[in-house]
């Protein structure tokens, strides 16, 4: 059976196996901490219970600490969904009254947590880690970890391979420039149109209008964040060493290897032959492991949407639910039209036919909402079923993979102006038409910076939030639907990065892109 095939039956396995088991277990809600079982008491009346210990990780990867719930914090009442049609809330009077309200609850849902010092915060209410649920889901994690580490593993070696090979290949000078003119431009034009897309369609439908979303409209404004001049200036590393320690420095990587590469074709003819037979059989080797990794893709997708769908209820989903639409409605035309017609006028070939050959690496995006982790198969992909040349895919995907975000830059865009939209309606922000302009830039940008990491664009979108000076904290909020939308625009992005690949290939005059062939993603 084709790899892709076999990747389908265990994604529809995988969802009756979550379904399964959130029909047959119970999943008490958590907000991540621990409690003084001894209420704080003044003047002899309860006015809460004190934080303890914090379990989870529950706001997004950026924010300030004093946005994050702390050991000492005295919690005074808890609110789930406020604001919306099934808002439910406790006073903090007690350990055991809160825990059965939060049980009781189950998971899903934000939780607007109210101090006794008069701040508020947001947490995800997230599935008990000792609840039966979580016990039958350890077996799924624990495979899903050892399967997304084996895809992490591949990342740097194989960026960094591949575009030095490619770079090297393309010879310098004018194939170098052409061929780097036409990704970027692509790259650009793709993007723009993506933010336009989002832009024009959250205005149109304008769900933010009126919700009831429960955040407050009198938080605090302009809170740092790392803005788009940041994200540039961290593109040049200090210590190139020192950027291979981690796969969220890819712009760094990329930065290096395009700069390496470039200057190998300058070298003198011995150490110029050296180093490309060098990192030519380097890119081999870390090929063959990823074919390798390929054959357990069917499985790894099988207990990463186990995980997904046992630890996520669908209640949370309903009162975002023009939100979730809005986005999805601009991923589907931005996918199913804007690209294929760019597949079809600039690089003249058939779009039904290029999205067959994409559908291994298409459906490992949408498993593991990476676009960095699905490059292995994305590569393998290009080479194999699409027939695009190894110097055209391993210079265009790589690059792709971190700087070519269409989804992301269309979901950041939708995500700001929906909570623009909510507090223009709701308390005395303008959405301006500058604003608006802002957010086009911003969205743009960010989207570069984005690593190909899930739920990096929900990061990313503190800056755009900062530069309209936007309270941080409705990403909390967004976080809540996240996972399904991040599956969505990570399978529209890579979907983008292989149509960019096909056009290029296509102008650079190579033939018989995408025709069917027989054989499996298989090491040549």
């Amino acid at each position: 059976m084709q790899q892709h095939w076999k990747i389908l039956i265990w994604l529809l396995a995988g969802v009756l196996a979550g379904l399964g088991l959130q029909q047959m277990t119970e999943a008490p809600g958590s907000i991540g901490v621990q409690f003084d079982p001894d209420p704080v008491v003044v003047e002899g009346e309860t006015v809460g219970i004190r934080i303890s210990h914090v379990t989870a990780k529950l706001l997004p990867k950026g924010r300030h600490a004093s946005e994050s719930l702390q050991v000492g914090d005295v919690v005074r009442r808890v609110t789930i969904n406020a604001g919306m049609s099934d808002e439910a809330a406790v006073d903090a009077n007690s350990v055991a009254a809160l825990t059965a309200f939060l049980a009781a609850e189950g998971a899903g849902g934000v939780a607007t947590v109210d101090l006794t010092s008069a701040a508020k915060r947001s947490a995800l209410v997230a599935l008990d880690p000792d609840s039966s649920r979580s016990r039958w889901l350890a077996p799924f994690r624990f495979l899903a970890d050892i399967f997304m580490r084996l895809l992490k593993m591949l990342i740097m070696p194989l960026v960094l391979t591949s575009i030095i090979t490619g770079v090297a290949g393309l010879g310098g000078g004018s194939d170098f420039g052409r061929m780097g003119r036409r990704t970027f431009g692509y790259y650009a034009t793709t993007s723009f149109l993506a933010v336009g897309l989002g832009l024009i369609l959250v205005n149109l439908i304008q769900p933010g209008e009126g919700a009831r979303l429960g955040l407050s409209v009198d938080a605090d404004f302009g809170q740092r964040s790392e803005n788009w001049l940041d994200i540039l200036r961290r593109m040049v590393p200090e210590n190139v060493f020192g950027a291979f320690t981690g796969n969220g420095n890819m712009l760094q990587v990329i930065f290096f290897a395009l700069l390496f590469g470039f200057f190998i074709t300058k070298a003198p003819e011995k150490p110029k032959k050296i180093l490309t037979d060098l990192f030519e059989s380097a890119f081999d080797i870390v090929m063959r492991m990823a074919s390798w990794v390929m054959k357990l893709v069917p499985y790894g997708v099988f207990c990463l949407i186990v995980k997904v769908v046992g630890e996520t209820g669908f209640d949370v989903f309903r009162p975002l639910g023009a939100y979730m639409l809005t986005v999805m409605l601009a991923l589907i035309i931005h996918a199913g039209l804007v690209l294929p017609m760019l597949l079809r006028v600039v690089g003249k070939i058939s779009p039904l036919q290029w999205i067959r050959a994409m559908s291994p690496a298409l459906m490992t995006a949408f498993s593991t909402s990476s676009s960095a982790l699905t490059l292995p198969t994305t590569l393998n992909t290009l080479e194999k079923r699409g027939r695009v040349s190894n110097r055209t895919s391993s210079f265009v995907a790589p690059l792709g993979a971190t700087v070519n975000m269409d989804g992301t830059a269309l979901y950041e865009c939708i995500g700001v102006v929906f909570l623009a939209q909510y507090y223009a309606s709701a308390g005395n922000f303008e959405l301006t038409l500058s604003a608006q302009v802002t957010v086009v830039m911003a969205a743009f940008l960010a989207s570069i910076g984005a690593a190909g990491i899930p739920s990096a664009g929900l990061v990313m979108m503190l800056t755009i939030l900062s530069a309209l000076k936007l309270p941080l904290e409705g990403a909390a909020l967004l976080l809540a639907v996240d996972r399904p939308l991040d599956m969505c625009r990570t399978t529209v992005n890579v979907w983008s990065d292989t149509v960019g690949s096909a056009i290029i290939a296509s102008r650079e005059g190579e033939t018989g892109l995408g025709e069917p062939v027989s054989e499996e993603l298989t090491p040549s």
